[in-house]
């Protein structure tokens, strides 16, 4: 059992932290029992060798048993025993910063487990055996009033027939699982003693419509943690605080912040606990247009944002509605638009029908189909407390369905009533996040690598003005703000993105019918991952493991709750699309991967390379994304002895480790940013910037037409005043740069001013 919890400390009790200024680059490394501190202290020479700055951690803190991801956590006292404790943590610490390197934590406020068994997470084990009047209650968001006063516990496999509860002591059992029991409850009949006790233990089933406690999106295994109140604040922060104060860590990335009631309130509260050197981010989903509070005391976000715009750059609008066209024919499915909506509607009345229950609740009956509707319209993630309250054109749209008095009446309890609001967030969040990221973007596929995080499938193209106009606030309003391609929760690594990427140049390769008996739409997604994925190691089973979850979470003939085992059973076939690929397909897929790793390394941010993405690296969504990595020791090793890079994943390597360097050699070239025009036939395939006194950046964008319009012809891009040479080379240019000579031998350059 986890030990006691510590006394909370006040705002006024916790000691600045003592911390660098912000990362010049992060590694993200995923870790587990399989790949402890042990290991990653390990890979710190190669991972220094590369130039980062920081290694950046999944979460560190106690978890459920085997957990291999760290969200789940039991136990905010204590660093993860199956990762090598605290004394692993402060020796990996020590060993980095003996090459140079901090730590950056994945620290998740928003939740706890709820475990197997129960009792590792004592708070909530002491509030299922006291009740509302445990110290604990306060902890988690349960409403008492309820499923007549009990928590319902989703936890069994089937609904729970009589006598299969025993009593066993101060334990209530049932098969594996053990309950607390109530004081004064051991000895009474079973039916009343289950009747007595704060808690019901019910099928999992029962959690769609029946669940009174607030959980992490649907997933009733992670119950909302109140951080908004200053001692659960304290006490589930206090191991963390004490890390960043001691100098173990010097960043914190916060997980899922939109799940908080007051995300503003609670980074004011961590800035006071951490202090101004300590680097924070948060996972913060932006709409395009949209932007972070700037009331909000972080460096900016983990870069979602970034991955959005560096991606559509590389789409070909006119490519992307040549495939929307084709898809809607194929498959018979609705459009963008259409496909969102529909899946807001069944996630809310489905799978979130006991979180908009409790919104009823609080609302009251005559005022439940106007919350529901405004939930719907809902154009961002969530709404913000002390901002301006939902837009009109969500406001317009939900008083068309239940009616404009009703909808004001909701609005008016939104700006007056903060535990409404509250909850209205905090569910509009889940809403966005399940019916987006988890539903459409797995039903609406005509461009796979659009399907991200963040994304607009849509309309995901982005011209290069729209990409220079988001570099150029970034580095205004966050320079320090974090930026990624790959993450552990992207659902294609950015190298698969970029392969698929190409189809919008080259939408033909769409063309021609799906397998005999096969479902058109995931034949259409099968093709494209097996696009993405190229030749892999265990790629047939891999291929099949994506397909399942794809089908299942795009609910349209099987889904995780109701699987239909025939339909599934066709899967296996759709992996055995070849994933051969044209010589002009390969070569664009090339200036892709070249081209986005350039941007992401050379743009403002603070830029994050995922774990083995510093080579070329094809995953698929998770598990995929979270295999065991391999890191190319070998192959630095070799291009920093002279060696050539042998193919596009060296390039890549070579790309990569240049700019990484730069960045921690050099950091002063990385402040600025102004936008480079090319000027010629095909001045638009060029994206370019110059940032701080001496550094270009120069990529190749929509490769495969470029080559069809017969390449760059007498393109040139002006130069910043200086003698410019590319990076590793010595030739030199000044005022102006033929592309075709300077593109001549990689899609994607650096330039260094070297006069």
């Amino acid at each position: 059992m986890s030990q006691p919890y510590a006394r909370p400390r006040s705002e006024s009790d916790v000691p600045a932290a003592v911390t660098p200024a912000s990362p010049t680059s992060t590694y993200r490394l995923q870790l587990s029992p399989e790949f402890p501190f042990s290991a990653a202290e390990a890979a710190v020479p190669h991972l220094a060798s590369l130039g980062v700055s920081h290694l950046h951690l999944s979460p560190v803190l106690e978890a459920v048993p085997g957990s291999t991801h760290g969200y789940d956590v039991t136990d905010h006292t204590r660093v993860r025993v199956e990762l090598g404790g605290e004394p692993g943590l402060r020796a990996l610490a020590t060993t980095a910063r003996g090459h140079g390197l901090g730590l950056v934590l994945d620290i998740v406020p928003n939740h706890m487990a709820v475990p197997r068994p129960l009792h590792l997470n004592r708070p909530l084990w002491e509030v299922l055996r006291e009740g509302p009047h445990s110290p604990y209650a306060r902890w988690f968001d349960i409403d008492w009033e309820a499923n007549g006063g009990q928590v319902l516990l989703p936890v069994l496999a089937g609904p729970p027939g009589p006598g299969e509860f025993t009593a066993d002591g101060e334990l209530l059992r049932h098969g594996e699982h053990e309950f607390p029991l109530r004081a004064g409850t051991p000895g009474l009949p079973m039916p009343e003693l289950l009747a007595a006790q704060w808690y019901r233990p019910a099928e999992w089933r029962e959690a769609r419509a029946g669940l009174n406690y607030r959980r992490f999106f649907t997933i009733s295994e992670l119950i909302g943690v109140r951080v908004e109140d200053p001692g659960v604040f304290a006490a589930t922060h206090a191991k963390v605080v004490e890390l960043v104060r001691d100098g173990v860590a010097e960043g914190l990335r916060i997980d899922h912040v939109d799940g908080l009631a007051d995300p503003e309130e609670y980074l004011r509260r961590l800035r006071t606990a951490v202090g101004d050197g300590c680097w924070v981010v948060v996972e913060k989903i932006l709409a395009r247009p949209e932007r972070l509070p700037s009331g909000w005391a972080v460096a900016g976000t983990t870069g979602y944002d970034a991955l959005h715009r560096v991606d559509g750059l590389f789409a070909d609008p006119e490519g992307v509605r040549a495939l929307a066209d084709r898809y809607g024919e194929t498959t018979g499915l609705p459009g963008w638009e259409e496909t969102a909506a529909a899946c807001a509607r069944e996630v809310l009345t489905v799978a979130l029908a006991a979180e908009l229950a409790a919104l009823e609740r609080m609302a009251g009956p005559d005022l439940g189909g106007a919350v529901r509707e405004l939930l719907i319209a809902y154009p961002v993630y969530r709404p913000y407390p002390g901002g301006p309250g939902p837009a009109p054109r969500a406001l317009a749209e939900a008083a068309g369905r239940a009616g404009a008095q009703a909808v004001a009446e909701v609005r008016d309890l939104l700006l007056r009533d903060r535990a409404f609001a509250a909850r209205f967030a905090q569910t509009s969040a889940a809403l966005r996040a399940k019916s987006l990221e988890d539903r459409a973007f797995y039903r609406y596929a005509p461009l796979l690598s659009a399907t991200e995080v963040g994304g607009e499938p849509g309309d995901p193209a982005v011209p290069a003005a729209g990409f220079h106009a988001y570099c150029a606030e970034l580095e205004r309003d966050r320079p320090a703000s974090g930026t990624v391609l790959s993450t552990h929760d992207t659902k294609r690594s950015a190298d698969v993105r970029a392969r698929i990427a190409v189809l919008s140049q080259l939408p033909g390769l769409m063309d021609g019918p799906a397998p005999a008996g096969a479902d058109p739409q995931l034949a259409w997604v099968a093709r494209q991952s097996a696009l993405g994925l190229g030749e892999a190691p265990d790629r047939a089973d891999r291929l099949a493991a994506a397909l399942l979850k794809a089908a299942r979470e795009a609910g349209l003939r099987t889904s995780w709750t109701d699987p239909d085992e025939a339909y599934e059973a066709g899967i296996e076939a759709l992996t055995r699309h070849p994933g051969a690929e044209s010589a002009q397909f390969a070569a664009a897929a090339r200036a892709n991967l070249l081209g986005m790793a350039l941007l992401h390394l050379a743009m403002p941010g603070v830029p994050e390379v995922y774990q083995g993405s510093e080579t070329e690296y094809r995953a698929l969504v998770d598990p995929d994304n979270r295999r065991p990595v391999r890191f190319p020791v070998e192959a630095l090793a070799r291009l920093d002895a002279g060696a050539e890079p042998r193919d596009p994943a060296e390039e890549k390597l070579a790309l990569t480790a240049g700019m990484l360097r730069l960045r921690r050699d050099r950091p002063e070239l990385f402040t600025g940013y102004a936008p480079l025009a090319a000027r010629g036939p095909a001045a638009e395939h060029c994206v370019a910037f110059a940032r701080g006194p001496g550094l270009v950046a120069v990529a190749t964008r929509l490769s495969h037409r470029l080559a069809v319009a017969g390449g760059w012809r007498d393109t040139v891009l002006p130069l910043p005043p200086g003698r410019w040479a590319p990076l590793g080379h010595k030739t030199t240019y000044e005022s102006e740069a033929p592309l075709t000579a300077l593109l001549r031998l990689t899609p994607a350059l650096a330039l260094l001013r070297t006069d």
